[in-house]
């Protein structure tokens, strides 16, 4: 059991903890648990710290409960909201359980011999309960100044901090959480929640309702909120939020997320989200100081902790094959070559490409003797005349399906499409466009 407050230590996990913790979860067999609210039908990778700090839970021998919060999710956590939230349907949240239960298995145990995981839903107990019978036993042990002071209460009702005011349904949310916290000490002797910084009020909540009706003393810890280097809020691209479903976000997409992180971030990111030993994730951060520094090129082939990162964490949220399927996918837009029968399939390729400009040809365009590759470059914009692509040409900086054009008289036909759909055209690095074959 020893060794798991140290291990969350030194990987950075540690923002808050009450007094006491170490020892505790040093000398017994501890369960602690999280909670993931189902408001979406998918976690994302701002849900992966918590899911991580439970991995760690486990592999020290505790046992780790993850709440999914059917009861809770019908109202909503406010804390870091700046409004209410839309309210879903039971069937909506039904819905979402299903997708996190699946995707919190690829990380848990749920077998393990002596220290199985569990899955709850607090639906359990918060749809039993009479509200005459929860605000007697347990609003009773709430004080309306010390909720009033909580920052997540305070942000909300405060037009000074752009508060716009809090429903009670969202007021009542740190009791509803508050009364979890009695139930798994109850059900399961629970004796450890954590979460999020901005949880840390409604842990403490918990915890002294856990002492004033059992008389026991229980624990809480607290996981930074992560933001980038840059100060963007961690789990958030351009194109808007990084799922941990497939089908949502590709694993090609989440492993380009996670081979884009900058040097200034990696060597915290190779502790938070992997299993690599402390050994492991050292000998990256002389590379990524360099790197972060200007000394070396920004290129994918030399950020080797930003490989080991996305290989680690694709592996283990999508599998073996998915991370495979992945690395081949990157190694393409980076100039890999592209037979005709591609290598990829038809919705890989759309999805390696999605990003790059792209434009129809009909058929019969690229049908028998087929189009010279000079005024395919010129109706795609990849050259500006008939005169700038012949001298890219020449260059050596012009390629088809990522192979080197030296020919100026080259003709594209059917034969070279990919699957019989698409030709890659490229000038330079990166300046990449699409060619769809109308059918």
């Amino acid at each position: 059991m020893e060794g798991f407050f140290e291990e969350l230590s030194w990987r950075g996990f540690i923002h808050s903890s009450t007094r006491g913790i170490e020892k505790h979860v040093a000398k017994n067999k501890v369960t602690g648990y999280i909670g993931f609210d189902p408001t979406a039908p998918s976690l994302h990778v701002g849900s992966l710290l918590p899911i991580m700090g439970l991995v760690h839970l486990q592999r020290f021998g505790h046992t780790p409960i993850a709440i999914a919060g059917g009861g809770t999710g019908m109202i909503g956590d406010p804390s870091g909201k700046t409004q209410e939230r839309k309210l879903l349907s039971e069937k909506e949240i039904e819905a979402n359980l299903e997708g996190i239960k699946t995707q919190l298995a690829q990380f848990l145990d749920f077998k393990a011999k002596n220290n199985s995981a569990k899955l709850v839903n607090n639906a359990e107990w918060l749809d039993k309960i009479s509200m005459m019978d929860f605000l007697r036993d347990v609003g009773k042990h709430f004080s309306i100044n010390e909720m009033l002071a909580k920052d997540s209460v305070k942000s909300r009702i405060d037009p000074a901090l752009g508060g716009q005011g809090m429903s009670f349904t969202e007021f009542s949310y740190s009791l509803l959480q508050s009364y979890d916290y009695l139930n798994l000490y109850d059900r399961y002797h629970c004796t450890v929640q954590m979460g999020g910084s901005d949880q840390w009020g409604n842990i403490v909540s918990g915890i002294d309702l856990i002492r004033r009706c059992r008389g026991v003393e229980v624990h809480g810890i607290v996981f930074p909120l992560i933001t980038t280097s840059s100060g963007v809020k961690f789990g958030k691209t351009e194109s808007g939020t990084v799922w941990l479903d497939p089908a949502l976000t590709s694993p090609y997409k989440f492993y380009q997320f996670w081979l884009n992180v900058e040097d200034k971030d990696v060597i915290n990111f190779l502790q938070f989200f992997t299993l690599l030993p402390q050994s492991g994730i050292e000998q990256f951060h002389g590379e990524t100081i360099e790197g972060a520094l200007g000394w070396l090129p920004k290129t994918p082939e030399k950020r080797e902790a930003q490989k080991k990162l996305a290989e680690e964490v694709t592996r283990m949220v999508h599998g073996e094959t998915a991370l495979a399927q992945a690395v081949k996918a990157s190694t393409i837009f980076f100039g890999g070559e592209i037979t005709p029968q591609g290598g990829v399939s038809e919705a890989e390729l759309l999805d390696i490409f999605s990003d790059v400009p792209s434009i129809e040809v009909a058929k019969d365009k690229l049908s028998g003797t087929g189009m010279p590759l000079i005024d395919l470059l010129v109706i795609t914009n990849v050259a500006t005349s008939k005169s700038d692509a012949r001298r890219a040409i020449q260059g050596g900086g012009i390629y088809l399906n990522n192979v080197r054009v030296a020919d100026v008289e080259k003709t594209v036909t059917m034969n070279e499409t990919i699957r019989g759909k698409f030709v890659v055209l490229r000038k330079g690095t990166k300046n990449y466009c699409l060619v769809k074959v109308q059918l």
